[in-house]
């Protein structure tokens, strides 16, 4: 495109400019102040990212068009005449600058639809140049612009294919500078006021007649102006506009809203495509032998909340997470795919913190995510990356934003062209998803989230390409949102430890559920092909109650599932967490030394083999040099081979026999030549093991030399995995040709000894060699279990060293602080092992017999004794949970039904010390959890011990529930109303009608204090059966036992509404409803509900109803003179009310009259607070009056400011039952 001096329309490509555009907008590059060059009326600079806001461009040159021309004319008169241009410097605008540049001529013959040669212009060139004022056609007294040397510029070809559409009428003229960070090169478009000097017409932008545009005419991205203008006139060209019908054509066609989802590059799409490929290949193994696809059983997740008291900030996490209730949990259970929907239609979360113990199958989790993102299940997503914790070893700085997710991240694949997929992550970046695993605590990101100094802020945020960070600079600026803003983060950890700066941020707190008793069965059916197999295995499962229960945890379900795999019957199985990570671990090191053992087997074949092959190869030679000998002799060598041939084939055959003879899988680990090398190696391993429980690591210690034969001992035996950091930066394309499938096997790799799925295939030898190889423990209850071996059997573990590792330690600090989940499970492996059979753990060390007996015992005596000198009612609910756990370990049931009598002893003494009213308020129940708590009670009844069981807000499961509450030992009870309900219509429908009379006089609601929303529900439900005296209206069994109501409601006396001025008008409605059946409520708790005047109305109807009711605290509601009138009203009838608190409300002198004129009706009241409302002397002056006709009465506090304190001061002397506090 050219204008009639043959200059061309120049559109400068300003390619990907940095985030501060200051430095190509400052006086070096242009000869004009930039306040005075956007401030010009003539130019301005605009950032177009949206065209529904634009109008239609109402008109376009044609050649037959004459009107067209002179409406230019006019258009450009009338802008010179009302836009006057500002002055500019002398210094920058001097007639030398201002040449004309000399014109191009054209060559004979030469056509007009030749496309005309590129000119690149540029500020500092010497000679006759043009300004960029005349070459777009603007008045030579206007601002000059002067363009940047890197700044290019493309012409667009002279031809009658080609019109020039005046793009979009702005006023003023637009410059379409480049947004930052775009996905590829843009081409932007000056457009310039209408001009006279427009005298012929010019090709168009859109291309007509079959004529192709140029390349980059066609690389906008979608949202600039060209673009835009593009697809607004690509139907408009047909013919020209006139003036008569301009404004009709921009009513009928109104511009396209603008895409949600930038356009991709088909080279980004390539790599989409081989990331989806690749990530499909690597997530499908969830372990050596089990498989996502064949073995995955989907796991719910439940939505969970924070309780804000606001008083500490610091408070840990689970203890300020809310705890429901099993009925209402399963209500908020949602499916993976929902993690990134927002609840009841808001907008997706950002901000997702996935929470879960140890085992729960967190990482799995996140596998399927990925496998699912790889086959388009979550389309919202463009990009996925995972980010493991085990990273931040790398200490370099070396790295930038672009190597860290396309190099360094989980998953990673070769990629041909990183800046054009990096430039698409920036240009999106919420299409674009972060994961973070590998974190075992939230203290890992608390440290990440500290603040960030201000230079690598910045720095960060200007060249985020920088090879110049470190992997926890660019992980902390991720997670504190300096780097991708925009983008989804999915933060997984567990729920111990303290997380305010990240409850600050996270928009989303997800838990992961355990198995349900069908999930079971479908994960036992999933890993057992073989049908006979699978019901022998569910038969033995469902005998053995607490394996069963274990196997709530998926990561203690596959050991299960690995034991009974390997069970010889029932009487075998283990009977403890220890016995079965101890079964475990044994069933490994047979496996190791059996794979041991063939391999040396395969290697004396194959050498054997080999040797017998080349000796007749030696013959054949032989035969054919001798020719006339047809039968040759056997060479030594020959006979050689052949005996120790047949000495290999013997001695297989004897071992053979040897091992039908043992039998017995439990019998030895490991041949007796090896026995002593692979016990010093275990010895080894559990060191490691413990050294990483105290550092609260599963990342083996990097400062420790560990040997090549340790470490394959540890992959042998699947103990250890290793994550290979993938440390290429560079992919060519040359590389990824002559070498694409080597770069796959050097991506970041992990390995148990066969292929995993974390991130490709696995060489343990080559990463036993690797210095990139992060190694750490494959299971973390088989690392605690090692480390609970090295605390109880290690000669090195002193005495006092020991004592320290115990739990429960004196002191008020060792009360307090929390432990940690891995040392939990080491101290309760620690007591375990050493009450266990001592012929099953005379294997695991070389001492002699007598030694290791004087071990044992020794540290035996001294877990009795600590054990036996607890205070337990000092302890607090987990901590009592603890000790139920260790006592359960030490009572370890062997095959022959024996009991160790230090065991006995210890159950025994817990069983006769427990409190009478036993807790676990506030401390979650697992499966596992609820049988040690039921075989401590059974053993305390059994000495005559009942209890009271406090089940409130533990989260226990109604199966649960139902096994305790169930004993003949327990009292009463207090749980979530919903799962007793549940319960009892569970019981009712089984026909248990002895079980259901025992649950429902044994439950307890009094006091109750609601602190959510369902509580109110939940209770709602419970007083519609109390008055109904049924559990459902198509019930009958039950009608006998709910003759008289339940007991529970009936002895409600105490109610605290606590839900605060946020959540407490949301229950009002329903409280307001269910207050009429507690007839027999005495205290009832109303303070900073913000009830109001309605409320309060509402209130004063109800209280009718409750005669009994003694207490009445009405503070901080926002009451005012009408409602405590009707509230008055009603008061009079209380004859049991003895203190009525209306403090903080917003009660006048008409208010204070109304309560004066009760006042001496109110027999029984003795203390009445009006402090702090807006009564003034004259309602003081009321009450006081009042005071003097009630006899009974003790404290009437009244004070605030709008009484004044002479006033407040006489009154007092009159009555000294009026006080100021």
């Amino acid at each position: 495109m050219q204008h009639v001096d043959q200059d061309p329309f120049i559109c400068p490509d300003f390619g990907v400019l940095p985030d501060d555009l200051s430095e190509y907008l400052n006086e070096d590059y242009f000869s004009v102040d930039t306040d005075v060059l956007f401030d010009s009326p003539l130019l301005n600079c605009e950032e177009i990212s949206t065209c529904t806001d634009l109008p239609m461009p109402t008109e376009l040159l044609c050649p037959d068009s004459q009107q067209q021309e002179k409406k230019n004319e006019i258009t450009g008169k009338t802008l010179n005449r009302r836009k006057r241009p500002r002055a500019l410097r002398p210094q920058r605008c001097t007639d030398a600058k201002k040449t004309s540049r000399s014109k191009r001529p054209r060559t004979a013959g030469r056509s007009k639809t030749k496309v005309a040669e590129q000119t690149v212009t540029q500020g500092t060139d010497k000679g006759s140049q043009r300004s960029s004022g005349e070459s777009v056609g603007l008045s030579p007294t206007q601002p000059i612009l002067h363009i940047h040397p890197s700044i290019q510029f493309i012409t667009i070809p002279d031809s009658p294919a080609y019109q020039v559409v005046q793009t979009l009428r702005l006023s003023p003229p637009v410059i379409g500078l480049p947004l930052p960070n775009t996905p590829a090169t843009p081409t932007f478009i000056l457009v310039p006021a209408a001009s006279p000097t427009f005298q012929r017409q010019v090709p168009p932008l859109s291309p007509m007649g079959g004529a192709v545009a140029p390349f980059q005419m066609s690389s906008s991205p979608p949202g600039s102006l060209s673009d835009t203008a593009s697809k607004a006139m690509s139907h408009l060209c047909a013919s020209p506009l006139s003036p008569s019908n301009e404004m009709s054509i921009c009513k009928e066609s109104r511009l396209p809203p603008s895409p949600t989802v930038l356009d991709i590059p088909s080279v980004v799409k390539d790599y989409i495509q081989e990331a989806k490929a690749h990530m499909s290949q690597t997530c499908q193994d969830m372990e050596s032998d089990l498989g996502l696809d064949s073995h995955y059983v989907d796991v719910q997740l439940s939505r969970r909340e924070i309780l804000r008291s606001g008083k500490n900030t610091n408070k840990d996490l689970d203890k300020e997470l809310v705890i429901m209730g099993d009925t209402d949990r399963q209500k908020s259970l949602l499916g993976p795919s929902h993690i990134f929907e927002g609840s009841n239609g808001d907008k997706p979360r950002r901000y997702i913190m996935l929470l879960g113990n140890a085992g729960l199958g967190k990482t799995t989790l996140i596998s399927k995510l990925c496998l699912d993102w790889s086959r388009d299940c979550i389309p919202q997503f463009d990009f996925v990356f995972s980010l493991d914790g085990k990273a931040l070893s790398l200490t370099e700085s070396n790295s930038s934003l672009q190597t860290l997710l396309l190099n360094l991240s989980s998953f990673a694949t070769t990629c041909m062209n990183p800046e054009a997929v990096y430039a698409q992550i920036l240009a999106d970046p919420k299409r674009v998803l972060i994961i973070f695993d590998g974190f075992g605590e939230l203290r890992d990101y608390e440290i990440l989230l500290q603040t960030l100094e201000k230079d690598l802020t910045s720095s960060l945020q200007k060249d985020s390409k920088a090879q110049t960070y470190t992997v926890r600079q660019l992980y902390s600026a991720i997670l504190q949102r300096v780097l991708l803003p925009g983008c989804t983060l999915l933060l997984s950890t567990r729920p111990r430890g303290t997380a305010s700066q990240l409850l600050r941020r996270t928009d989303s707190l997800l838990e992961v559920c355990g198995f349900t008793p069908t999930d079971i069965e479908i994960y036992l059916s999933r890993y057992f092909t073989d049908p006979g197999l699978r019901a022998s295995a569910l038969d033995c499962l469902k005998n053995c109650s607490y394996l069963h229960r274990l196997c709530w945890n998926p990561g203690l379900c596959r050991l299960v599932c690995l034991v009974l795999e390997q069970c010889k019957g029932l009487e075998v199985l283990p009977r403890t967490l220890t016995g079965l990570c101890h079964q475990v671990l044994r069933l490994k090191m047979e496996k190791e030394s059996r794979s041991k053992h063939s391999q040396a087997d395969a290697q004396t074949k194959i050498a054997v083999q080999s040797v017998e092959k080349t000796q007749t190869q030696i013959s054949s030679s032989s035969q054919v040099t001798r020719g006339t000998k047809n039968t040759p002799k056997k060479s030594r060598a020959q006979v050689r081979t052949c005996s120790r041939s047949r000495r290999a084939r013997g001695s297989k055959k004897q071992e053979k026999e040897e091992d039908d003879s043992d039998g017995e899988g439990m019998q030895s680990v490991v041949g007796e030549v090896d026995r002593t090398e692979d016990r010093e190696l275990l010895s080894r391993l559990s060191s490691l093991a413990w050294d990483g429980v105290k550092a609260n690591s599963s990342i083996l210690p990097t400062g420790r030399t560990i040997s090549a034969k340790l470490k394959a001992f540890g992959h042998r035996t699947g103990l250890f995995c290793s994550y290979h950091l993938r440390t290429r930066q560079v992919v060519s394309s040359r590389e990824r040709e002559e070498g694409g499938r080597v770069d796959r096997e050097e991506m970041g790799t992990r390995e148990d000894g066969g292929k995993r799925g974390n991130k490709g295939r696995t060489d343990t030898e080559n990463a036993d060699a690797s210095d990139d190889n992060i190694l750490f423990w494959a299971n973390p209850f088989l690392q605690s279990y090692l480390a609970g071996l090295h605390l109880s059997l290690s000669r090195t573990v002193t005495d006092r060293a020991f004592l320290q590792a115990l739990p429960f330690q004196s002191g008020q600090k060792g009360r307090r602080r929390p432990q940690r989940e891995e040392l939990e499970l080491t101290q309760r492996f620690a007591v375990g092992l050493l009450f266990h059979n001592r012929t099953e753990l005379q294997w695991l060390q070389s001492y002699t017999e007598t030694a290791f007996r004087d071990i044992v015992a020794a540290k035996q005596a001294l877990v009795t004794k600590h054990l036996e000198g607890l205070s337990h009612g000092d302890l607090n609910p987990a901590q009592v949970l603890e000790a139920c756990h260790y006592v359960y370990e030490v009572s370890s049931t062997h095959g022959d039904a024996s009991r160790n009598s230090g065991s006995t002893r210890l159950v025994a003494h817990l069983a006769a010390n427990l409190p009478e009213v036993l807790t676990f308020h506030g401390v979650p129940l697992k499966p596992s959890d609820v049988f040690a708590v039921q075989n401590v009670l059974e053993r305390g009844g059994t000495k005559g011990r009942r209890f009271c069981l406090d089940l409130e807000d533990s989260g226990i499961q109604i199966s649960g529930l139902k096994s305790l509450v169930g004993l003949n030992n327990i009292n009463t009870y207090r749980a979530c109303i919903a799962d007793v309900i549940t319960l009892w219509e569970q019981l009712e429908q089984s026909g248990e009608e002895g079980l259901l009379q025992g649950t429902v006089s044994k439950f307890k609601i009094h006091p109750l204090k609601a602190t959510q929303v369902c509580h109110i529900e939940n209770l709602a439900k419970l007083v519609n059966i109390h008055t109904h005296k049924k559990l459902s209206d198509s019930s009958s069994q039950s009608d006998s036992i709910l003759a008289e109501g339940v007991p529970a409601v009936k002895e409600l006396h105490k109610l605290e509404f606590e839900l605060g001025p946020e959540k407490g008008p949301l229950a009002l409605p329903k409280l307001w409803e269910i207050l009429p059946g507690l007839h027999n409520l005495q205290h009832l708790d109303l303070e900073n509900s913000k009830i109001g005047d309605k409320g309060a109305e509402k209130l004063a109807e109800a209280l009718f109803s409750l005669g009994s009711l003694e207490i009445l605290n009405l503070s901080q509601n926002c009451i005012g003179d009408q409602g405590v009138t009707k509230l008055a009203t009603t008061l009079r009838g209380l004859s049991k009310l003895h203190c009525l608190s209306l403090y903080s409300n917003m009660i006048c002198d008409e208010g204070a009259e109304s309560i004066a004129a009760v006042l001496p009706h109110m027999a029984s009241l003795t203390n009445l607070d009006v402090k702090y409302n807006k009564l003034t002397a004259v309602g003081a002056q009321s009450l006081g009056a009042s005071l003097k006709k009630c006899t009974k009465m003790k404290t009437l506090r009244m004070w605030n400011q709008c009484i004044p304190y002479g006033v407040f001061e006489r009154l007092q002397q009159q009555d000294n039952r009026i006080l100021l506090q």
